[in-house]
């Protein structure tokens, strides 16, 4: 249970009074005043703010080891005072806090215990992390619909708050909506799910392509207003429940305007709902630049779609599920090919982020203005080059194609598991094979990989069931370095941090186009691509791996073996 040692940063008895002395005046833990003083890392404070008090320092890999005692303080009320007790195997109850000075909160969870208690600091992000690792999280509802004394936190995270259209906050699903939005947008949640339980509500935020479970709140009338009030957000109507809806609204966080979907469906328990978020500014400030080599990209990979992006005119088609980051490829295409000398239009449901200098026309559906629509519009306004967010329809799919074989590069999306599935999808839609095939340039499928987290991975060894399910043997992995992450502040103890795309590319040549012409197999289309040099997403993925990159469970998630 010792912790990592760390460098030591220049410390002293009086530097620490200082720090506290500035922490009661400016409202601020003892740990950002000494941050502020000696501009140390927080992780390397922590063991010197501990020395004084001879306490230990636990990370959140070190918590998951022990056992919670929520039967003597609940995991809500964890939550609420941002602490954790937990259970030695010998029974010693070990109380982690953050801060040393707050004799309240160790009397609170002494009165709790009703036993001794020994003390150990641990990071807040540690202490977090280790919480959301809990499946019964309730930190949402207990922040709204706890009436305790105790209950800080629910007041400090209303008063964070800054949505000017989720002003109101009048009663406790009003309150819920809004600290669920505003938990889900500081996680960096791409989508939050309310399931309708038989006991009430379910809350989960989709982050990093995985969904979590948030929190829970009981009672049925509870989930029925959720719902009620977010129908009333996207304008919908509250006393339909036995169709899906769907519709949007927008709030304001941060001093920018954030666009949120809204998808209603009716289930055995009442109705579950989705919201999409559509954060205009996230992608910029995920990658610092939008530009292909921020995306993460492999050398091989990049220098194939930069091929395909510079080409004068025909097709590049990227393919990959829903959250995959097709868009961001494309908007990385069009930031390094947009020289100013072109005219670059897009047709987008929605407008994710906004490209200067670039015609960007959002879908309005309500309005008649459709892909297709928008297309043969666009066509008309003398463009060179042609984004269209997604071909949906046959209509879509003739436009684009004959585009493509006018003179315009046309750059666009299609939902299919890999760059083979392509031409089947093209095909159902009664596309000509011929005019496809000769306007297409390349096929481009992606994922996105989450990526070991590098403050808490750890070498491990899988056993020969983990490698089979790869299509892998000991002896296919002798020069592997596997490592996986046991969970950390940093992480949010989910032992993944960050995640970069991997791709398949299919750039076609007279063979593979002679072979989609005569309807050939795919089974021999994928061997023309193999000798051209193509590779599976499994490969590349694989290539991750051995580099210690991510772990053989993620490649399995996110590919098929092939």
């Amino acid at each position: 249970m010792n912790a990592p040692e760390r460098a030591q940063p220049p410390f002293d008895a009086t530097l620490l009074q200082r720090a506290r002395a500035q922490a009661g005046q400016s409202q601020r833990s003892v740990l950002a005043e000494l941050q502020a003083l000696t501009g140390a890392d927080a992780r390397d404070l922590v063991p010197a703010i501990a020395e004084p008090f001879g306490l230990k320092v636990l990370e959140t890999a070190q918590m998951l080891a022990l056992a919670p005692a929520f039967d003597l303080v609940p995991l809500s009320k964890a939550m609420q005072r941002h602490c954790v007790l937990l259970r030695t195997a010998t029974a010693e109850l070990i109380g982690v806090i953050a801060d040393p000075f707050d004799t309240d909160l160790q009397t609170w969870l002494e009165t709790h215990a009703s036993a001794p208690v020994c003390y150990c600091l641990a990071l807040q992000a540690d202490i977090q992390a280790y919480l959301s690792k809990q499946e019964e999280s309730v930190r949402a509802v207990d922040t709204l619909v706890s009436n305790t004394t105790d209950d800080t936190h629910g007041a400090r995270t209303v008063a964070v708050l800054s949505f000017a259209s989720l002003s109101e906050a009048g009663s406790p699903a009003v309150k819920l909506v809004n600290s669920t939005l505003y938990d889900a947008l500081k996680a960096g949640a791409s989508d939050i799910h309310l399931e309708s339980t038989a006991q009430g509500l379910a809350v989960k935020y989709r982050i990093d392509g995985v969904l979590d479970h948030a929190t829970s709140a009981t009672g049925i009338e509870v989930a029925q207003q959720v719902i009620s009030r977010l129908k009333v957000l996207a304008e919908l109507d509250i006393a339909e429940r036995r169709v899906p809806q769907d519709g949007s609204f927008r709030v304001e966080s941060g001093g920018r305007e954030i666009d949120l979907r809204l998808s209603i469906m009716p289930s055995i328990h009442g109705e579950d709902a989705v919201i999409r978020i559509l954060d205009k500014r996230a992608m910029i400030e995920a990658y610092g630049s939008l530009t292909l080599e921020a995306l993460g990209f492999d050398a091989p990979s990049l220098r194939s779609l930069r091929m395909l992006a510079e080409e004068p005119y025909g097709m590049l088609l990227v393919t990959g599920p829903t959250g995959s980051g097709k868009t961001t490829t494309l908007y990385g295409a069009l930031t390094e090919i947009h020289n100013g000398r072109d005219k670059i239009i897009t047709i987008e449901d929605p407008v994710e982020y906004q490209l200067p200098g670039i015609l960007q026309i959002p879908v309005n559906e309500k309005k008649g203005l459709n892909f297709a629509r928008g297309l043969r519009s666009i066509l008309r306004h003398d463009p060179d080059k042609i984004m269209v967010g997604e071909i949906r329809d046959r209509e879509t799919a003739e436009i684009a194609v004959q585009s493509a074989l006018t003179g315009h590069l046309v750059l666009t999306t299609v939902h299919a598991n890999n760059v083979f599935d392509v031409f089947g999808r093209f095909s159902h839609m009664g596309i000509d094979p011929y005019a496809f095939v000769s306007a297409l340039n390349g096929i481009w499928a992606q994922r996105l990989v989450r990526l070991t987290c590098a403050r808490c991975s750890t070498p491990y060894q899988p056993d020969e069931a983990d490698l089979s399910r790869v299509g892998l043997t000991y002896a296919d992995v002798a020069d592997y370095r596997f490592l996986h992450g046991k969970g950390c502040g940093d992480c949010r103890g989910t032992g993944f941090s960050k995640r970069r795309a991997i791709a398949e590319i299919l750039i076609l040549n007279d063979e593979v186009r002679e072979l989609i012409i005569e309807k050939r197999p795919i089974r021999h289309i994928k061997e023309a691509a193999r000798r051209n040099g193509s590779r599976s997403l499994r490969e590349v993925a694989l290539d991750l791996v051995r580099s210690g990159e991510t772990t053989l469970a993620e490649i399995k998630r996110v590919t098929l073996h092939e």
